[in-house]
């Protein structure tokens, strides 16, 4: 994986850290970050991107309508680790 792909990746999180969805869940994009490499590159997810994935479930929606996330959520390989992760993909 490219260390571009992963700064990159980081850095428009660092934009959107703690956006608020209810009191339950904060909308965190930096809680993804244990996916990057399945999602950038193919991997595997992991059990903490499937854990953290099923905790962002409720943000999703909110990330697809931002331009700087929607490529990382709205893509291939991010449907692919949804599916893994036995977390439905959002229909927003």
């Amino acid at each position: 994986m490219k260390c571009s792909h992963i700064a990159l990746f980081v850095t428009l999180a660092l934009l959107l850290i703690n956006v608020p969805v209810s009191e339950s869940v904060t909308c965190n994009p930096m809680q993804l970050s244990s996916c990057a490499s399945a999602i950038l590159a193919s991997a595997p997810p992991t059990s903490a991107c499937c854990t953290k994935l099923k905790e962002q479930k409720p943000c999703l929606c909110q990330y697809l309508k931002n331009p700087n996330l929607k490529k990382y959520i709205n893509n291939g390989n991010a449907k692919r680790v949804s599916r893994a992760c036995s977390t439905p993909f959002p229909n927003c």
